[in-house]
């Protein structure tokens, strides 16, 4: 097995924004050696990143999970599911044995999209996303592979949930905290427990989560797109792809005011060491 110049640990070229051209989108990226892990947000999106990952091959990975918002009817996005849907989100309860299955698969590489996402949310929603965040650390025990974790507006939550279920953790590399938004307090208690962050484009054109990519040791640090979302500087505005996760590592050694190449080959052997590739 090669190893990538660069690794785009969460994107989600399996949604609809890419049915039109997701060959030459992912060829773009493994032509310029940058690997990349498509994260499942429900079944259907699950499936189809298991099964994109095993029509490439070596460079594309999957995570299978059940986003927090989509554990009742409340949020819907096109460029995820598709624009005929007719009700914002399925509302899917989670199948502890369904994701088990599929977790299974080799080119799964992690569990989740699993969190808490407190954004517009009812009492009611909370205690199905806790419930629903329990289960994927059920599901990773049982096949032994890393969480990726979404949180937003939760962190007070969700950080003391986790601590709370460490027994049920894998110590030395618990998983990944996606998208981090935390404080500097926030990633100190999440790096006690274990946990990586990974930071994307929205690093290249905001100042507010600069102390936080400064204060965490470089190889608790990993690179995103989160794409279709959040493009970085030169393409903000357009729809984003993982051949644009090499803006964000620049940003990261220019934030850290460290050599690139370090940065960069860092943050690709923290990508392989927690999703067990090395």
């Amino acid at each position: 097995m090669s190893i990538p110049q660069y690794f785009d640990v969460h994107t989600h070229a399996h949604f609809v924004a890419y049915d039109t051209d997701r060959e030459e989108v992912l060829r773009r990226a493994l032509d310029a050696h940058t690997w990349m892990v498509n994260v499942g947000t429900q079944k259907d999106t699950s499936c189809n990143a298991v099964e994109i990952a095993k029509k490439f091959g070596d460079g594309v990975y999957a995570t299978v999970g059940l986003h927090p918002i989509h554990t009742e009817k409340s949020h819907h996005d096109a460029k995820e599911l598709g624009a005929d849907q007719k009700f914002t989100s399925r509302g899917e309860e989670f199948d502890i044995a369904y994701y088990t299955k599929l977790a299974q698969e080799d080119v799964v590489v992690a569990i989740g999209e699993c969190g808490l996402d407190y954004y517009r949310l009812s009492e009611e929603t909370k205690e199905k996303q806790y419930a629903t965040l329990w289960g994927h650390i059920e599901v990773a025990r049982a096949v032994s592979k890393p969480l990726m974790i979404h949180c937003r507006n939760a962190f007070d939550d969700l950080i003391p949930f986790l601590a709370s279920e460490r027994k049920n953790i894998f110590p030395e590399n618990p998983g990944i905290i996606h998208f981090f938004t935390g404080t500097v307090a926030h990633a100190r208690a999440l790096l006690e427990l274990g946990f990586s962050f990974s930071f994307g484009g929205v690093t290249t054109f905001t100042r507010d989560y600069d102390e936080a990519i400064r204060f965490i040791p470089l190889e608790y640090i990993l690179s995103e797109t989160d794409a279709p979302y959040v493009t970085p500087v030169p393409f903000r505005g357009k729809r984003n792809e993982p051949l644009y996760v090499k803006y964000v590592v620049e940003q990261i050694a220019k934030i850290r005011n460290e050599d690139f190449e370090k940065v960069r080959s860092v943050l690709v052997d923290n990508a392989l060491r927690v999703f067990r590739l090395a």
